[in-house]
């Protein structure tokens, strides 16, 4: 593996960890539709990661593609009042690790979440002036590894890496034709990655070391 030109990160499970606050949103549009569901911390850690499209008919089973879509809309556009103030727990090293790997690297953020959430993460973590660009799923409703690609044009990229931490991201790593770093300590698991990291600190001294 050739050393890379730029860095893609996951956001979920990999920088930092807002499943409370995701749950909370879906709680409050299930009791203004009166649907009578608590969604809890655990019911969502297997479904982290997953597109709009899956996850709707995943969280609701109940409802076809379209009002099941538009009740996905709602929780998203809750997530976006709620994030600036609930916000999520970021994973020990990422804030300071993001900003030292800048140094050396464009750093990228790609995500299956929605429109605007990227921003309100970046804001939250303080990494905003150091992030080169970011992709996510709501934008074109494309998969992981199209919008790679898309990042690799726009930006010239000759020898980027994916860093993830589920099976899924290494699926859309392995599309893309590219690496995929495998960090342990977020939601998933994997046995397909090229190199695997169990704390950020470590990702972080192995690529500015390189």
């Amino acid at each position: 593996m050739q050393k890379p030109d730029s860095l893609i990160f996951d956001m979920d499970g990999t920088l930092w960890d807002a499943v409370d606050t995701y749950a909370e949103s879906w709680n409050l549009i299930f009791q203004k539709h009166d649907i009578k569901r608590i969604i809890r911390r655990d019911d969502l850690l297997h479904v982290i990661g997953l597109d709009g499209k899956r996850l709707a008919k995943v969280m609701l089973p109940e409802f076809d593609e379209e009002p099941g879509m538009e009740i996905y809309y709602e929780v998203n556009q809750v997530r976006r009042e709620i994030l600036p103030t609930s916000g999520g727990v970021m994973y020990k090293g990422v804030t300071e690790g993001i900003k030292q790997l800048s140094t050396k690297y464009k750093i990228f953020v790609l995500s299956n979440c929605a429109v605007g959430i990227i921003p309100l993460f970046l804001n939250w973590a303080g990494i905003t002036d150091v992030v080169t660009d970011t992709m996510a799923y709501g934008t074109n409703q494309m998969p992981k590894n199209y919008n790679m690609h898309l990042l690799m044009d726009k930006h010239n990229l000759q020898s980027p890496i994916y860093i993830g931490d589920t099976n899924g991201d290494a699926e859309q790593t392995r599309l893309a034709g590219l690496p995929f770093i495998f960090v342990s300590y977020g939601f998933g698991n994997t046995d397909d990655y090229d190199q695997k990291f169990d704390d950020f600190e470590s990702l972080t001294q192995y690529y500015m070391s390189l």
